[in-house]
């Protein structure tokens, strides 16, 4: 059982990291909010441009109605206020509190994210392994090279590409959306009819990141088949796949989880793009269509919901390294 000590150092930490939470949360808004308010436009002028002949009056009535005629440090405070009680302001475009909207919207994101980087990991680092282990040889080019088109090839262009094989010419996937509106499927059935809508974005979204996770894995594990201990169990008669699982991927897998760590801003960007094409109903394409519509106080609330998870993986990437390095453990112990 951990001692006293040990308990206490564990409460400081989680307080410790609180407290950053807190702190990058704060600084997050803040920022976000008087970036966006140097931008060109708001959801007044775009609502007034669709009226047609909007005239000064009604104008100036939608103005009070969403609070832009206040000054900026009062529409500030008015935010940070909100912010402090969970409040994260109301959406007159869809007519709903923007915390609902989001709720609303982030499983989907969720799930394609989570599946996508499961799929980036696994397939990345089993190609990257087998990279490795076939060094100089033909397979180490083969998947070189398909890691290298996957990156250089823009997320929009893998998607459109996996549109037409598998939807168009194949026709064996859907082109986009979550599940089929028409079928009304429920239990089972519904999990498959969203699995089927999934393969593709969460596919396209993952061969992106796979193609890094592949040079990543290749390197590190020629590095740590390199080390002493390594060569020591191979000595001893250990099997192939013992000293692959125990002694090499565990040591190898460190700077992916990292990497991971890393990119994880860059894939929720990537999920913008990746849900416009597939018109998946998730956090980036209501960020586009905010964006689109000047609805700031919707853009910030989803931007600040964005950091807030970047926090969360970064959080979970230092608990895997603790699992994965007993050294770190203990240091923090």
């Amino acid at each position: 059982m951990p001692s006293n000590r040990v308990w206490r150092a564990r409460a400081r930490g989680l307080l410790s990291r609180l407290a950053q939470l807190v702190g990058v949360v704060l600084a997050i808004a803040t920022i976000n909010f008087f970036l966006l308010r140097l931008a060109p436009g708001d959801a007044v002028q775009v609502i007034a441009s669709e009226a047609g002949s909007a005239s000064q009056e009604y104008v100036e009535a939608l103005r009070a109605q969403f609070g832009l005629d206040q000054p900026l440090w009062l529409q500030f405070w008015h935010y940070l206020s909100g912010l402090l009680r969970f409040d994260l302001g109301y959406s007159f475009r869809h007519g709903a509190p923007v915390a609902e909207l989001i709720a609303d919207r982030l499983p989907a994101t969720l799930l394609l994210m989570g599946v996508s980087v499961l799929l980036a990991v696994f397939i990345g680092g089993t190609l990257g392994i087998l990279a490795a282990y076939r060094a100089g040889r033909w397979p180490d080019l083969l998947i070189s090279i398909v890691a290298l088109l996957c990156f250089a090839t823009p997320l929009f262009l893998i998607g459109l590409g996996l549109v037409v094989v598998f939807s168009v010419w194949l026709d064996w996937l859907p082109v986009g959306g979550m599940f089929n509106l028409a079928a009304q499927a429920q239990g089972w059935a519904h999990v498959l009819d969203v699995a089927r809508h999934l393969i593709l974005p969460a596919l396209t979204l993952a061969l992106f990141y796979m193609a890094v996770y592949v040079r990543l894995m290749r390197a590190s594990v020629i590095e740590v088949r390199r080390q002493d201990y390594v060569r020591t169990a191979v000595s001893r008669g250990n099997a192939p796949l013992r000293v692959l699982l125990v002694h090499v991927l565990r040591n190898a897998a460190l700077p992916l989880v990292t990497m991971l760590g890393v990119q994880a801003s860059s894939i929720i960007g990537g999920a913008v793009v990746v849900e416009t094409v597939f018109s998946w109903p998730g956090l980036g394409r209501l960020a586009f269509e905010a964006l689109y519509q000047r609805e700031l106080t919707l853009l910030v609330g989803i931007l600040l919901c964005s950091s807030i998870l970047v926090v969360l993986v970064n959080w979970l990437v230092d608990f895997t390294y603790a699992v994965l390095d007993p050294r770190i453990r203990s240091a923090r112990s």
